[in-house]
């Protein structure tokens, strides 16, 4: 380190793109603003513009005891910078501009901020220290204790929550949920575009109904959008997973893929997503285990926009639970917080019990072991194929769960599992009720008739 870097008394050492950065971060992380202040000196700041910018940031908060949102700090800048240096003005309306149209993301966010609030501190504790010299003289001990302490306590973490005065304006701020579609309209209009980043979303079927396939399909639709899919493996193989990937980009049953090679390979060149199959033995994986490779994966500035994992119940617990029903649901409860961290959609799967097996319509009650885990999942959906359903490629879709519209909604679907079609259709206006009623007079009819056909039999022994 040379000694102007160790004299360095303003950010001029860290270059332009971290000191717009740092004024970015001011604006839009509210705690994070409210902890620099109170060690933050505008002239740390070598730009002019810059100091400006942050100046009339801080400025709102002291006034309106509220922080500035990115359409408030508009009006802000139009309407306050009257009497400042023309060349000054135009470039913090120029900087404002970039950030505010494009809403750019900060590179290298923990850094800038742990490297602003390390440096303002050791600026404030140099004065308290500068300070206490002259207290010495005096023996003013205590003074000097409480000197030094106060500088020790500023810039520390003052993030206690959302702050509802202070806050005020985000609640008026549209929230981003960035969507990615299911592939299905039907399901896309109900979910207000599709699963949000950060949401959690439940596929709930029997063994055997096609619950993997619907991963499949979701992780289909969104690499048909240009989206970077991740798509964990606990029961089958990576390149069987695949295998029906090209199967559902393509549309080539599954027994034929390995007769269409060269017709794939071209296909797949006009798909602009990427897919990432992550295999791991049944049981073996933890929560924490995709969340890491998910991290190694950001290292790389990979940038996933959907994660499937197929599916949560063949998880490992990240801590062991006396009960399997509470592992299962901290299992969920820890995807849904992968979700969060990342900012992505993640869907899982959930089997049902026994009742389900053949049932007509799969409610959440049909969920194996712990009903619970459905608790922290945002989106749920399952899938119902009788015998028969099998055998015409037909079933139902009954939505168990939506927070972000309506459900409880009852839907037939067309699922060819040979060539991983499957399709959400209109509509017949069926619930629940109605549904299980049917399938209650359907099954009171079949007993009627075998029962007429036994006496028929019976009778005709006899005579």
């Amino acid at each position: 380190m040379n000694h102007h870097e160790a004299e360095a008394i303003d950010f001029s050492t860290y270059g332009k793109s971290f000191q717009e950065g740092l004024a970015q971060l001011i604006l839009v992380d509210r705690a994070f603003s409210e902890q620099i202040q109170e060690v933050l000196a505008i002239d740390f700041f070598e730009l002019k513009y810059l100091r400006l910018f942050v100046s009339k940031i801080f400025d709102y908060r002291e006034q309106y005891r509220t922080h500035p949102s990115m359409k408030t700090m508009l009006s802000v800048l139009r309407a306050t910078l009257a009497g400042e240096n023309e060349a000054t003005i135009k470039q913090t309306r120029d900087f404002f501009a970039r950030i505010y149209k494009s809403e750019l993301s900060v590179d290298g966010e923990e850094f800038i901020k742990d490297t602003a609030l390390d440096f303002c501190r050791k600026q404030k504790l140099k004065e308290a220290m500068l300070k206490s010299v002259g207290l010495l003289k005096n023996s003013s001990f205590n003074e000097i204790s409480d000197v030094i302490n106060s500088a020790l306590k500023l810039g520390c973490s003052c993030d206690f929550g959302y702050d509802y005065k202070i806050d005020f304006e985000r609640r008026f701020e549209l929230q981003a949920r960035n969507p990615v579609s299911t592939g299905w309209r039907i399901l896309d209009d109900l979910l207000k575009g599709g699963l949000g980043s950060g949401e959690l979303g439940v596929v709930i079927a029997p063994t055997g109904a096609g619950k993997s396939m619907a991963l499949v399909h979701l992780g289909a639709a969104a690499l048909k959008l240009g989206k970077t899919v991740v798509h964990y493996t606990l029961e089958l193989a990576d390149t069987v997973v695949a295998t029906r990937y090209d199967s559902c980009l393509t549309g080539i049953p599954l027994q034929k893929v390995f007769l269409s090679k060269d017709e794939i390979y071209d296909s797949l060149k006009d798909i602009e997503g990427d897919l990432i199959i992550k295999e791991y033995p049944t049981k073996s994986a933890t929560p924490q285990m995709i969340h890491n490779h998910l991290e190694r994966l950001r290292l790389r500035d990979i940038d996933v926009d959907l994660v499937l994992v197929d599916y949560g119940d063949l998880l490992r617990p990240n801590i062991v639970r006396k009960e399997k029903r509470h592992e299962l649901e901290t299992i969920y409860e820890d995807l849904r917080a992968i979700a969060q961290e990342f900012e992505v959609p993640l869907y899982t799967a959930s089997q049902t019990n026994r009742a389900g097996l053949n049932a007509e319509v799969i409610t959440m009650e049909s969920i194996s072991e712990a009903f619970n885990k459905c608790f922290v999942a945002d989106f749920i959906f399952s899938i119902s194929r009788t015998i028969e359903d099998k055998a015409s490629n037909t079933g139902r879709a009954f939505i168990a769960k939506n927070r972000n519209g309506p459900d409880g909604l009852v839907y037939p679907i067309f699922m060819d599992t040979s060539a991983v079609n499957i399709n959400v259709l209109p509509s017949q206006g069926e619930t629940v009720t109605s549904v299980i009623e049917e399938s209650t007079k359907k099954q009171k009819d079949l007993l009627t008739e075998k029962y007429k056909k036994f006496k028929e039999t019976g009778s005709n022994g006899k005579k």
